[in-house]
C-alpha cells in the first residue's frame, strides 16, 4: 500500500470528513487528535524507560506500532483537510532533509535553517 492508498482508506474512517475551513470543529478535532497520540506515544516509551531499564518487549514494540497507526491517521486527516496528499508531505519532508544534508544543516533549530 503506498500513501495515497492509505490516505483514500483513511477517510472512510473519519467522522468529520472535509471541514470547509480549518476553523472548524472536524480540523481542530483532528489537531487535538494528533497532539494526544504523539502524547500516548511518548507516554508509552516514557514507561519503559522507567518501568522496564529500557527494554522494549515485542509486545512493547506492537503497542508502540498501534499508537503510531493512530499518529499516522491524524497526520493523513490533518494533509487532506490542508488539500495535500501524504505523497507530497513526504515528497516535501525528504527534499527539505536533503537540502539540510547538502548544507551541513541537519544539527541546529529551526526549519529553515
Amino acid at each position: 500500500m503506498n500513501f495515497d492508498e492509505y490516505q483514500k482508506k483513511a477517510a472512510e474512517t473519519d467522522l468529520f470528513p472535509s471541514p470547509k475551513n480549518l476553523s472548524e470543529m472536524g480540523f481542530i478535532e483532528k489537531i487535538l487528535g494528533l497532539a494526544g497520540e504523539v502524547g500516548e506515544v511518548t507516554d508509552k516509551v516514557k514507561k519503559i524507560l522507567r518501568d522496564k531499564e529500557g527494554v522494549f518487549a515485542d509486545e512493547d514494540k506492537i503497542a508502540i506500532a498501534k499508537e503510531l497507526g493512530d499518529v499516522l491517521w491524524y497526520i493523513t486527516s490533518v494533509a487532506r483537510c490542508l488539500g495535500l496528499t501524504l505523497n507530497e508531505v513526504a515528497e516535501m519532508n525528504l527534499a527539505k532533509l536533503a537540502s539540510r544534508a547538502k548544507r551541513n544543516q541537519l544539527h541546529g533549530e529551526g526549519d529553515e535553517r
